[in-house]
């Protein structure tokens, strides 16, 4: 590989070779789209599936309370005990203005278990709770959301 330090061309050469820097951001957007997904995974659960549920965007405010099909609890993907449940949410919440907390229920969860975590919310008074859902396959839509 020649470089040209100038001399009988005239000058010296003062353009940047944006070539390696674009690669370089190149690569890093890849490593980013593949990283992103797997840092929002949270607790590993089979979400039940419902026919009218509506679709709410996700974002990083969320306080998400999952149940896998163990009776495990999870509070935004960190692993808690039913009785620390309560006072982590709490924890949670306590800077947050919007006090609502979604459950993230294993459709093979026992009833007991879900109910347990939402008495553990109403305890600490969150009232507003919301359960998230898989959308069903409507006859005639199109499939890959």
């Amino acid at each position: 590989m020649a470089m040209d330090v100038g001399g009988a061309k005239g000058g010296i050469k003062s353009d940047i070779n944006v070539t390696p820097l674009v690669d370089v951001m190149l690569v890093l957007l890849i490593i980013m789209m593949i990283v992103a997904p797997l840092l929002q995974k949270g607790a590993d659960v089979k979400l039940p599936v419902a026919a009218y549920s509506s679709d709410k965007p996700e974002t990083q405010d969320q306080t998400v309370v999952a149940v896998d099909s163990q009776g495990r609890f999870f509070v935004n993907g960190v692993p808690v005990r039913e009785d620390e449940l309560r006072q982590r949410v709490e924890d949670i919440l306590e800077a947050k203005t919007e006090r609502i907390v979604l459950i993230k229920a294993d459709e093979d969860a026992q009833y007991s278990a879900v109910m347990g975590a939402m008495d553990q919310l109403r305890s600490a008074g969150i009232e507003d709770m919301g359960l998230i859902t898989d959308p069903k396959q409507r006859p005639g839509q199109a499939g890959g959301n």
